[in-house]
């Protein structure tokens, strides 16, 4: 049984389809996050984002950690 469903991003409000009964063709596949993006997002946020957001956070989380952490 496939589960798919159509969902809204929390941060944006743009809707898509989140595809957790086949992991590989969901939206938000391959985009990689390090332990302290997870962190980052999980904290703000408690159901999926859509791809540009994910993405969004991404950069503007490494240029916050190079901005502020490595002076």
């Amino acid at each position: 049984m496939s589960l798919h469903e159509n969902k809204s991003c929390q941060r944006c409000k743009k809707q898509f389809e989140c595809k957790t009964g086949n992991i590989t063709q969901c939206q938000c596949y391959g985009i990689e996050l390090t332990l302290d993006q997870r962190a980052y997002i999980e904290q703000r946020y408690n159901d999926c984002l859509c791809k540009d957001c994910l993405k969004y956070l991404q950069v503007e989380l490494n240029l916050f950690k190079e901005k502020y952490f490595f002076k």
